[in-house]
């Protein structure tokens, strides 16, 4: 072989053609590798069951939610769930939508209906459902000394991070409702917040749930503050008024206080496949071990956001998951039984006994449909 190698150098330095027929006589059989000698069953089978979950941004939190979703589900062969960092809320379900390997996302409950506006894809109501609806993610708003209030943002160049993320779609609609007519720019927010040292921006618009790594690592620089976001009618349909802290951030915000903002429902988003499809299979899975584990997340050291979640709650404008919604109505009566168990008062001998027998049948149920099934 290396007799070929040297030969070709040569013929290339001297203008010759390449000693092409005698590299081919070298080679001998048919091409092997691993994967044709002893993996072709398990290659088809780790990917009948891989889960590809579009997170986000690595600043953000939803890719921090897609990472312990996989460490929590993960069970293989039987489900392996791969957390992906993509470019956020818009780009997640054009992602999910057209690339190969996507099969949930995590997005912002605004989605739909700016796809609807803008006309960009069609029947989209029709072609995503929703398994839960998430925390809430958290706007903010950094900016110069100089800035006071939004308003002072208008004719102002503002970063509302890379295009496709979240602060691009909630950012982008809430300066559009307040009627600030800020100069927009689309830049990664760790380089946005560079260049508002320097003054070539006047601020940053990064929407993602609390504390986030960003501001969290961030040195602040002598009057740099966040702005309130003041909440109005006219943001009644998908946003909640919610506030940042000192707790949240001790290095931006002084001790004791806080800066009024709003919030957006994030949503579990997965495409809307026909029952008798392996990729609705594959999904369901998803969806019964994501849901049979779901406590396992509440607990520390997951993200305090899981607290948030209800995994029963509607979500305006959506249709559920057929699986989930097939799911919930199996376990809720379940978790009613057991939350009636726990909130009850100190029982007497013979209703501690039936209160046991109870909880035993909630137990049992549960042994006999785990995961998987």
């Amino acid at each position: 072989m290396r007799r070929i190698v040297l030969m070709s150098v040569l013929a290339a330095t001297l203008g010759m053609p390449a000693p092409i027929a005698l590299s081919q006589t070298v080679q001998s059989g048919p091409t092997t590798t691993a994967t044709t000698i002893v993996e072709g069953g398990k290659v088809q089978e780790s990917n009948e069951w891989t889960v590809g979950i579009a997170g986000g941004l690595l600043e953000g939190t939803n890719i921090r939610f897609a990472s312990e979703m996989a460490k929590v589900l993960d069970e293989r062969p039987k489900l392996r769930v791969l957390p992906m960092v993509t470019y956020g809320a818009l780009g997640n379900v054009e992602d999910l939508l057209d690339l190969k390997g996507v099969d949930v996302a995590i997005t912002s409950a605004d989605v739909l209906e700016e796809f609807i506006r803008k006309g960009t894809l069609a029947h989209i109501k029709e072609r995503i459902r929703f398994v839960c609806k998430f925390y809430i993610n958290e706007v903010h708003v950094y900016v110069r000394p100089e800035i006071r209030t939004l308003e002072d943002l208008a004719g102002k160049k503002v970063s509302f991070n890379t295009v496709g993320s979240a602060a691009n779609l909630t950012g982008g609609i809430l300066f559009d409702r307040l009627h600030i007519n800020a100069e927009k720019i689309f830049i990664n927010n760790s380089i946005a917040l560079e260049k508002m040292r320097t003054g070539e921006i006047a601020g940053v618009v990064h929407v993602t749930g609390k504390p986030t790594d960003l501001f969290t690592k961030f040195k602040p620089e002598p009057g740099f503050h966040f702005l309130t976001v003041p909440f109005s009618k006219n943001l009644l349909d998908y946003y909640v008024p919610t506030k940042l802290t000192s707790t949240d951030y001790p290095n931006l915000i002084p001790p004791g206080t806080s800066v009024e903002t709003i919030g957006v429902p994030q949503v579990l988003a997965v495409y809307n496949w026909p029952p008798n499809t392996d990729r609705y299979r594959r999904v369901a899975r998803f969806v019964e071990y994501f849901f049979n584990r779901f406590d396992q997340f509440q607990k520390p050291p997951f993200h305090p956001k899981w607290q948030e979640i209800n995994l029963a709650s509607s979500l305006s404008g959506w249709t559920r998951f057929r699986a989930a919604e097939e799911l919930l109505a199996k376990l809720q009566p379940q978790a009613e039984q057991r939350n009636r168990l726990e909130a009850a008062p100190t029982p007497s001998a013979g209703q501690e006994q039936e209160h046991r027998d109870l909880f035993n049948q909630f137990r049992n149920w549960s042994a006999t449909n785990p995961p998987g099934r």
